[in-house]
């Protein structure tokens, strides 16, 4: 079995995994050769085993590149995370305060603790593993080890053990380069020289220094001049020139990450009597057919829908998050909601940032779905021209004629596009 040090990347070796479609199985030991090392409790197991590309072990243990809280997260964080990425967030709180229940070692457990991730954090993760998306705010990229590599050799050319520009050497003292008496005044020059560093040495010292700072501030420069001259030129007139003053500025892999674009979303109503649930809301908004909730089903807390808004972006869909509690928010997470669903109940509000519809709607666009040809609640219509009310035909069975609810769903979006070019949404974000 390899050595740690020398195995890939653990979150690499996962999400290829994961790609392949051969998971990898817990196990009880680092090289398990029988079908009784294998165990699925995560709280016995000790051990991760990937059998494609080959057969490599990780320890469960193990930190990985995924931060959260300043900390990177252990392996069986990781994986138990995707083991329960389609349940809700209540139970998935629930089975992690087992898990840390099970793992304690007068239990028999392997020892430790899982860490729980907050729901954005494990929304981010789930999407990085499957493919669904290329880089990760909370994944530290690996080319910061080649960063720190290069600091090293040049720190080893600053201190004079490697590299340079080449002294005189010792041996040769009082001789010159054909074997001729050296001047002791220059020898003595030479003797006092000190080998000189590279460009890179000059710049990081002895020490790796991070400098995407730099970058995340000259990006904020540069693009205030790209919408100046993209105004400029939309203004002028004459005939279309080249001129290499005026090309667009092609920003660095760095720059696309420290600008991307934040997903836009969207609160659902919790309440039982609501139209439109979780179970119901992806089909009715992506295809345009209304059918009633099931109350039944264990529904995923979490879902996203991609939708173009030419307004907004005319080359990219949107990607918006679908929740129905703010439990998890962040305080920034509400600059990013721009749609609330409600059934006119303001318990609802009981968590908001703004608990009072009045202030809610005036941020937020709110929106009402009621039966077609029943009265808007007189509290709702109270709340002003914030909320947008929309009607669906009654639900005659899955026989019935559908057609209208295509219209209702793009007056829906109609609403959210006006309501996030009024916010400043752009192509890269909120005011970009």
């Amino acid at each position: 079995m390899a050595e740690p040090s020398t195995l890939p990347d653990v979150l690499l070796a996962l999400r290829r995994a994961f790609a392949s479609g051969t998971p990898p199985t817990p196990t009880t030991s680092e090289d398990a050769t029988s079908a009784t090392d294998a165990n699925e409790d995560l709280s016995k197991a000790t051990h991760l085993q990937f059998s494609s590309p080959s057969h490599t072990s990780y320890p469960l243990s193990a930190p990985t590149r995924f931060i959260s809280s300043d900390k990177p997260v252990d392996l069986r964080s990781i994986f138990f995370a995707w083991k329960n990425k389609d349940v809700p967030i209540t139970e998935y709180i629930a089975s992690t305060q087992k898990l840390n229940e099970d793992l304690a070692t007068e239990k028999g457990g392997a020892g430790g603790q899982v860490q729980n991730l907050i729901f954005v954090e494990k929304l981010d993760l789930i999407a990085w593993l499957e493919g669904a998306s290329d880089e990760s705010e909370y994944i530290t990229p690996l080319e910061a080890e080649a960063a720190a590599a290069q600091a090293a050799d040049s720190a080893l050319i600053t201190s004079g053990a490697a590299g340079g520009i080449a002294t005189v050497p010792s041996g040769t003292a009082g001789k010159g380069a054909l074997g001729r008496t050296l001047d002791p005044r220059l020898q003595e020059i030479y003797n006092g020289e000190r080998r000189m560093g590279d460009r890179n040495s000059v710049l990081r010292g002895i020490k790796p220094t991070d400098f995407s700072h730099v970058r995340k501030s000259a990006e904020v420069f540069l693009s205030k001049s790209r919408h100046a001259r993209a105004a400029a030129a939309s203004t002028t007139n004459g005939p279309a020139t080249t001129n290499t003053s005026t090309l667009p500025i092609v920003p660095s892999p760095a720059s696309k990450k420290s600008n991307r674009r934040p997903d836009p979303i969207i609160l659902l109503s919790p309440s039982a009597s609501s139209l439109l649930r979780l179970s119901n809301i992806k089909p009715f908004l992506e295809a345009g057919a209304y059918q009633p909730p099931d109350s039944s089903s264990s529904a995923s807390s979490i879902l996203h829908i991609s939708r173009l808004l030419p307004q907004v972006d005319s080359q990219r869909p949107l990607r918006f998050i679908l929740v129905d509690t703010p439990e998890q928010f962040k305080p920034d997470y509400w600059n990013r909601v721009v749609a609330v669903f409600t059934t006119g109940q303001t318990w609802q509000f009981k968590g908001y940032k703004w608990q009072q519809p009045m202030d809610l709607f005036r941020n937020v666009l709110g929106i009402y779905i009621g039966w077609r040809g029943e009265d808007v609640p007189a509290n709702v219509k109270g709340w002003g021209r914030g909320v947008a009310c929309l009607g669906v035909d009654k639900w005659m069975g899955p026989t019935g004629n559908r057609w209208r609810d295509r219209e209702v769903v793009e007056g829906f979006w109609g609403r959210v596009q006006e309501h996030m070019v009024a916010k400043g949404w752009g192509k890269d974000g909120i005011g970009r």
